[in-house]
């Protein structure tokens, strides 16, 4: 008896990855992967072509029942009436529209930005971008016709993009936006027209919200013999491909650091540290993010001139804490806390601690330190925290797999390494066609936990000075004029 065979798209900042599995067990059978361009804003056609080309790497889609899309949260894509788009989309990593952000704070206060749509707006949160395009783009922002995410542009084009009646999308999408009440499940016009300074709001087209594991239709061209799932951000694909459920929490630490949790009901956090998303199964999906993840790793590794092996070694032959010497890593600025022009720095210098393996344990630590803060943010919010999953990019070092447990005081739980995002779409596209109420219970991946004596006094030596860091910050911005570039 011949197999079913579905795939799952995960359309990332930095890739484009196809998985083809076998929709009764999830077992895979094929992989693909090409990559995205670098920068902060990408025109949308260069997802589209790198997905064909991990198509093809993936072996084709001629024999896939079902297809379902990953992709990062957020990324303004702005459509004309024509659904030609617009601009290149501003991806969540773009800070331009840090100064959006505030205003639109300011304007409605942040307590009803929570109670509104779940989140605070922070510069990630498309709502901003397209304040942000409003205010430096305004006949750009005339032309809107139709905004999508990033998943939904590429659902749509394997649709056939033939009209605006198939642009879908899914909760857990539509709860990043910042113009999607989350609790309710609806979307918020007003919010949309306060975003782009326009009382015409109620002709653009947002993408129909689907519930989860509803059809988003049928593909075209090669894929139309296959059924389309309505996708998801790529944290609750993620969540799905790990089958978390309540308790659970993931800590992902890619392009970002992301430390979200399954969640029976709502969360509007007025502080902004969580976002109040929903997740891919009904459910809901708090998360804290920080911007700076994988390439705070990256980064030291090309100073100390190593591999990551070999900075784990380094990391690893330091005692904790590193003679005293704590990195506070906002190389990219930051959005946990919020802090979108902020610089890094290197805290503690003396002549004893600047060694190379104190400095790589400093990387390591104040990464991990930095994913802690938004790990307590969820408890405060009533987060249940029973077991942690570390995963992403990063998760393969064995430095910062021995040295989670250490900083978060907590077991720390490793999947075999795998492509979780695109996973999750898989299972979604088993989900959607086999119709039934939940998910398909495929086998989980063998993992392995890590246990380590806590170190309290790393978090308080990196609490303190990260509080230095963004006063420092706060005063330089006070200091600053609104009308002042963006480093962007």
């Amino acid at each position: 008896m011949s197999e079913t065979l579905v795939a799952g798209i995960d359309s990332s900042t930095q890739s484009c990855k196809v998985v083809v599995r076998d929709a009764a067990t999830g077992a895979l059978r094929r992989f693909g992967q090409a990559p995205h361009p670098d920068g902060t804003e990408v025109d949308p056609e260069a997802w589209w072509e790198a997905l064909q080309a991990a198509v093809a790497a993936a072996g084709g889609l001629g024999d896939v029942a079902a297809v379902s899309v990953g992709g990062q949260q957020h990324g303004m894509v702005a459509l004309d009436a024509d659904g030609e788009v617009i601009r290149p989309a501003l991806l969540w990593n773009d800070t331009r529209s840090a100064g959006a952000a505030a205003d639109l704070v300011a304007e409605l206060g942040a307590a009803e930005w929570a109670r509104a749509t779940g989140s605070v707006p922070v510069a990630s949160l498309t709502v901003t971008k397209l304040r942000w395009l409003a205010d430096h783009e305004p006949a750009n922002a005339a032309r809107v016709a139709a905004v999508a995410l990033p998943h939904d542009w590429l659902t749509w084009r394997l649709s056939g993009a033939c009209s605006f009646d198939t642009l879908v999308t899914d909760r857990s999408d539509a709860s990043g936006t910042g113009y999607f009440d989350t609790a309710r499940g609806v979307y918020r016009r007003d919010l949309l027209a306060r975003a782009l300074r326009r009382d015409d709001v109620e002709g653009i087209v947002l993408p129909r919200v689907l519930g989860p594991g509803a059809r988003a239709g049928e593909g075209r061209g090669p894929l139309a013999h296959a059924v389309l799932g309505p996708g998801a951000g790529d944290n609750a694909a993620a969540a799905l491909g790990l089958g978390m459920s309540a308790g659970d929490v993931a800590i992902s630490v890619g392009t970002s650091g992301v430390v979200s949790a399954v969640a029976g009901a709502p969360v509007a956090d007025p502080s902004g540290l969580v976002s109040g998303f929903a997740d891919a199964t009904g459910a809901f999906l708090p998360l804290a993010c920080t911007l700076n993840g994988s390439r705070v790793l990256d980064a030291t590794a090309r100073l100390l001139g190593v591999d990551h092996a070999g900075l784990s070694a380094l990391a690893l032959a330091a005692e904790p804490g590193a003679g005293g010497l704590t990195l506070v890593p906002y190389l990219e600025g930051e959005r946990t806390p919020n802090l979108p022009d902020a610089t890094g720095s290197l805290l503690g210098l003396t002549l004893g601690s600047l060694t190379p393996e104190n400095l790589a344990r400093a990387a390591v630590e104040g990464l991990l330190c930095g994913l802690a803060d938004g790990l307590a943010a969820l408890e405060a919010q009533g987060a249940a925290v029973e077991r942690i999953q570390l995963i992403g990019g990063a998760a393969r070092s064995e430095a910062l797999r021995r040295i989670a447990p250490a900083v978060l005081g907590r077991p720390v739980t490793v999947p075999e390494p795998g492509e979780y995002v695109a996973d999750g779409a898989a299972r979604q596209a088993a989900w959607v066609l086999s119709g039934a109420e939940r998910a398909p219970a495929w086998t989980a991946s063998g993992v392995r936990t890590y246990e380590a004596e806590a170190t309290p006094e790393v978090r308080e030596r990196y609490a303190a000075r990260r509080d230095l860091v963004a006063d420092r910050e706060v005063r330089a911005g006070a200091r600053t004029s609104p009308a002042a570039p963006s480093r962007r």
